[in-house]
């Protein structure tokens, strides 16, 4: 088996002009969208490509497009005869994540995903929340300014020097100010509609479980699914409480990568943008990690990587 991870990025990763370049100029992925768009009743394609960024934003939404961008550009990797060892997520991504080992059908995949999207928009809606990025300083150090202010807590350990944190907007404030106080270089907050990866979305879980109780997990049909939020290969059985407990909990990026990348050769990241090649360059600077976000870069990815994912 190859020695490849595969990356699949989450909300944030959105940009109009999202998914032009992959149903352009490789036809095997026009039918991911054309299949979300059936399933979903509206005009999945056109805001990806069109926009407006505002619509394109917004949590219920953002989800669905950014899931169908990466299993799109999956699918060229898949035709090509890709293999790969490990796939992770970050957040949203972890759904991708499943459809490329084959232990989900991406339809299944993409009710799952509307349902939380939605759910999370609407507990965002009922409980205002807040996210920010504090970046300049250690993992421990946001911890304990988290545990001091109170109503924020870690939301994502993105890279060494980079956790986002999440909670009320006078928790993320406080927090926010206490942390530069201490050293820390910025506190950027997000454009977000939630206090992701916290208690405030605790109720979004309930319409997220029912989703996916309809829904059947099987063994993987290539490589393994790793959980970013609990640094673990959860089995068949598991997914389903593992995906309803994410909601809550922290990504650990950092500490994924860390236990991840000794073990593996090369990283492909799998949709828009190119967030989290960048966190993982932070994370080990000697890794090779590649985008898929354009015509040219996915193109450069099934040359460079025949041997070492790709079939021969």
């Amino acid at each position: 088996m190859s020695r490849v991870l595969l990356l699949f990025p989450g909300q944030g990763s959105q940009a109009v002009g999202m998914g032009r370049s992959v149903w352009e100029t490789f036809p095997v992925s026009r039918a991911v969208f054309h299949e979300a768009e059936d399933l979903l009743g509206w005009d999945l394609r056109g805001l990806c490509m069109n926009g407006p960024l505002s619509e394109l934003t917004r949590t219920d939404k953002a989800q669905p497009a950014i899931f169908a961008c990466s299993v799109a550009t999956w699918r060229v990797l898949e035709q090509a005869g890709f293999d790969f060892s490990v796939a992770a997520g970050h957040s949203l991504g972890e759904y991708s994540a499943l459809v490329a080992t084959g232990q989900v059908d991406f339809a299944d995949a993409l009710r799952v995903v509307e349902a939380r999207g939605r759910a999370m928009w609407e507990c965002g809606q009922r409980k205002p929340g807040a996210m920010a990025a504090i970046m300049g300083v250690g993992d421990e150090d946001v911890d304990a300014v988290c545990s001091e202010v109170g109503e924020v807590w870690p939301a994502n350990y993105n890279c060494p020097g980079q956790v986002v944190i999440s909670g009320t907007p006078r928790g993320v404030e406080s927090a926010c100010k206490l942390a530069l106080e201490r050293g820390a270089r910025r506190a950027l907050p997000l454009q977000v509609s939630g206090a992701f990866h916290s208690p405030l979305v605790a109720e979004a879980a309930g319409p997220l479980r029912q989703a996916l109780e309809r829904v059947r997990f099987v063994a993987p049909v290539r490589g393994r699914f790793f959980s970013t939020t609990e640094l673990r290969y959860p089995e068949p059985d598991e997914i389903g409480e593992t995906l309803v407990r994410q909601l809550t909990s922290p990504v650990r990026f950092t500490q994924s990568m860390r236990g991840l990348l000794p073990e593996l050769e090369v990283g492909v990241e799998v949709g828009p943008g190119g967030v989290l090649a960048g966190l993982v360059k932070r994370v080990s600077s000697g890794f090779s990690v590649y985008g898929t976000d354009g015509a040219v870069p996915l193109d450069e990815v099934l040359v460079l990587l025949n041997g070492k994912g790709g079939s021969q």
